[in-house]
């Protein structure tokens, strides 16, 4: 098995990325270099998720190796050392596990048992730096200019690479502050001297701060969020109030998003009509009509019915520079208006599911009854085993108790996660729960259980940082929708959010469990993802202040989200945010109580109407069936043939002579 879980764990994650990715965005309609860049960043960042935990058995392997074979080697852990650098240590490591792997070759210690994922010396260094750099990468140069190349209303290239370079100027700016900053102290301070290696590292600390000052933001706020709105989903009728609460909200961002929508499209009928069909700034009219929905395409056309000839007259005619604001205008307007659109058919479908089960609480015959049928077409597995009965026991009865328990083992892991983060860097006495896991297992070399627990607690703090991102309103913009339902922006935006945040959430992680040795203050072997990128003690200034005492700061965080403060500061502000005993809420609750139930008379009036007209059109076919199949028999049987019908007149003419005779 040597090497072989890393391959299937790449192969697996690969496949997980594409899943995950066809089931957001739109293969279809969606550019190819929007798709590539996206699965390329989802798919380094659940790599480095998924082989962390290799990473961590294989290290603790090779200290046993270490600690059994060949006797510890006393090195400098300072990456800024004159003496001993990082590339020492890793060549002073290189030999020590040499000599233990031929060593362990001829005669293996009996002490130490190879894990089952094993991952040969050498692979590991390679495989971080192609991921960490090549995700870096994506994230703070090839994703934002993507975003916003796309999201520009130039109409030349050139154009929109300009507009991009100013608009991530921002981006840019930050981790250039970091990193200048970084720069100048490492050069004013006499012992250090500044080498490739050093500025190499100085740009990762640079990420790496970055990132861990958003990410104690999100995890304080996600660590609380996640158990409580799992507790509040199994209370009766919550939910279903919360859904009244967003659909009230979001008809209001939903109108006015169709009215900036008709404001823009105004507009953009009134450039169309003043520039003609042989005017020089035509094409760029037409670029920004092949941009507006179809409706409205249909309705302003192309301008070229009338042929009228471009004449030089005493017209104001829109510069370029307009129309590079009007088609950025045309660009975000659609998109905000489309987001909305797919977030309120989201909402009416939770809306009428929770409708359903509130209604089905008090059923006699324990059957789940829905008053809309699903919009996704049924399976065999549910055709078959989930049935309505199922249904119904799973919907009423089971599912808030599964609920509840879940909420309280959620709580007890935040509860160690917060634990951990305030004491991660004591050592002696080991205070951090994680490293006393940790250290448990590797006494008895369970590398099944140290890689099960380190994959189970970095799951658990990406979806309390992600998860986060897309709760906090302010980053409503950028919207996951599932179904193909997903923009091009939003996809941009959270891969190049997972690869800023994923590569600080990890150290973070090895922290908590003292596998960092510039944490654990131990000069033993560092793992390859510590070694490559850089430990949390990259510098002293960083290390002993901002790495030690701000992930503190998640305590206080994780009270001001329990009480609420920062949702009742902004009800205060006039953001109305969901509270149960506020006077807002409630009216904003009863608003979109009544904007369901129309939604709801709506869709049966359109699905009565389908009922009715497709039994018509069975009755009519039927009927005219039936009718044709009676003409056929009566014309069989009652129409006589022409033969008889002359036979038929020449007898009475006959019998009329004789009469007369």
């Amino acid at each position: 098995m040597s090497g072989a879980a890393l391959g299937i764990e790449i192969v697996f994650v690969f496949f997980l990325a594409l899943f995950l990715l066809h089931r957001y965005g739109d293969f279809k309609k969606q550019h190819r270099l929007v798709i590539v860049a996206t699965l390329l960043a989802w798919y380094l960042c659940f790599l480095i998720v998924f082989i962390i935990p290799l990473d961590v058995s294989t290290t603790i392997y090779n200290r046993c190796l270490a600690r059994n074979a060949v006797p510890p080697v006393t090195v400098n852990t300072s990456l800024f050392s004159t003496t001993t650098t990082a590339a020492t240590i890793d060549n002073v490591s290189g030999l020590q596990l040499e000599k233990n792997a031929d060593s362990s070759s001829d005669s293996p210690s009996p002490q130490c048992y190879k894990p089952w994922s094993y991952i040969p010396k050498g692979i590991m260094p390679i495989f971080w730096r192609v991921v960490y750099w090549t995700s870096q990468f994506l994230t703070w140069i090839l994703l934002p200019f993507m975003q916003s190349y796309a999201r520009s209303g130039g109409f030349s290239i050139t154009g929109k690479i300009k507009t991009a370079l100013i608009e991530n100027a921002i981006y840019y700016g930050t981790y250039l502050c970091i990193f200048t900053a970084l720069l100048i102290y490492v050069a004013v301070n006499p012992k250090f001297h500044l080498e490739w290696y050093q500025l190499q590292t100085i740009g990762i600390a640079a990420a790496n701060t970055w990132g861990l000052f958003l990410l104690v933001l999100l995890m304080g706020y996600g660590l609380v969020e996640i158990p409580r709105s799992h507790w509040n989903g199994a209370k009766k009728g919550y939910p279903l109030m919360k859904t009244y609460f967003k659909a009230a909200k979001l008809m209001t961002e939903k109108a006015d998003a169709e009215e900036n929508l008709e404001d823009v499209m105004e507009e953009v009928r009134k450039v169309n009509e003043c520039i003609k069909y042989n005017h020089p700034l035509r094409k760029c009219v037409d670029t920004i009509l092949k941009k507006c929905p179809t409706e409205y395409q249909e309705k302003m056309g192309r301008n070229m019915d009338d042929y009228e000839d471009f004449e030089e007259k005493n017209i104001s005619y829109p510069s370029e520079k307009t129309l590079v604001k009007l088609h950025k205008q045309v660009i975000y307007s659609v998109q905000r208006h489309h987001r909305t659109q797919v977030q309120w058919r989201i909402l009416l479908e939770q809306a009428f599911f929770l409708e359903d089960v509130a209604k089905n609480e008090t059923s006699a015959t324990k059957q789940f009854v829905r008053t809309f049928p699903p919009q996704e077409p049924e399976g065999w597995i549910t055709r078959h085993f989930y049935t309505p009965t199922v249904e119904w026991y799973w919907e009423c009865l089971l599912r808030p108790w599964c609920s509840r328990i879940l909420a309280v083992i959620l709580a007890m892991v935040s509860t160690v996660v917060v634990w951990s983060e305030c004491t991660f860097f004591s050592t002696k006495p080991v205070l951090s729960l994680f490293a006393v896991f940790i250290q448990q297992a590797e006494s008895t070399y369970n590398y099944i259980y140290i890689e099960v627990a380190c994959f189970l607690t970095i799951f658990f703090l990406s979806i309390c940082v992600y998860s986060t991102v897309f709760r906090i309103r302010v980053f409503n913009y950028y919207y996951l929708a599932s179904h193909h339902q997903t923009d091009a922006y939003s996809l941009l935006f959270s891969g190049m959010l997972f690869c800023r945040l994923t590569p600080p959430l990890c150290l973070n992680f090895l922290g908590l469990t003292h596998m960092d040795v510039s944490i654990a203050h131990q000069n033993t072997e560092p793992t390859a993802y510590t070694s490559i990128m850089g430990s949390l003690r990259v510098l002293p200034l960083i290390a002993d202040v901002f790495y030690i005492y701000y992930p503190m700061l998640v305590v206080i965080l994780c009270i001001a989200t329990y009480f609420s403060l920062g949702t009742r500061c902004l009800n205060l502000l006039g953001f109305q945010q969901f509270i149960g005993d506020n006077d807002m809420t409630s009216d904003l609750t009863d608003e979109g109580k009544e904007l369901i139930r129309r939604e709801k008379r709506k869709r049966q009036r359109l699905e009565d109407g389908e009922t009715r007209r497709r039994e018509w059109k069975e009755k009519y076919s039927n009927n005219r069936e039936d009718n044709s199949r009676t003409r056929n028999i009566h014309s069989d049987q009652a129409e006589p043939s022409y033969t008889e019908m002359t036979t038929s007149r020449s007898k009475s003419i006959h019998t009329f002579i004789k009469t007369l005779l």
